[in-house]
């Protein structure tokens, strides 16, 4: 089925505001304490944590990964849905965020927001989705 209305447009997010520190070798942590608004850093908290077994801790870095994003999609001409391109290195932290947040919901048991957070970010690229879920 073809939409007639079309597609919306590409979201292309700027770059993260901790990106450079982040690439320079900085700590995620000190990051995020520098720049909260680093979807990036969040999302790297969150990725540590749930690799040592803090489940309820990096559910609570992605959550703020997952709503930093948000925000800066809403910035950015997002209106809900459409395209956030992976091949875009800016969009990663959203899509990232997505992805971690899904796998903390899951080891919580909230296998509706995980089957959620996964099921949008799929939507939001398919690229992302096979990269980050499998």
């Amino acid at each position: 089925m073809t939409n007639l209305l079309g597609e919306p447009p590409e979201t292309l997010l700027p770059a993260d505001p901790g990106a450079e520190l982040l690439a320079e070798g900085a700590e995620a942590d000190e990051v995020a304490g520098r720049h909260p608004d680093s979807v990036a850093a969040w999302a790297l908290l969150s990725d540590a944590a749930l690799a040592a077994g803090r489940d309820l801790e990096g559910y609570a870095f992605a959550r703020t990964a997952y709503h930093r994003s948000l925000d800066s999609l809403r910035r950015n001409g997002w209106r809900g849905h459409g395209p956030v391109p992976w091949s875009h290195e800016p969009n990663r932290g959203f899509l990232q965020s997505l992805a971690v947040l899904a796998t903390a919901s899951e080891r919580l048991g909230d296998t509706e927001e995980a089957h959620r957070c996964r099921e949008f970010l799929r939507e939001s690229s398919l690229e992302a989705y096979e990269a980050l879920v499998g």
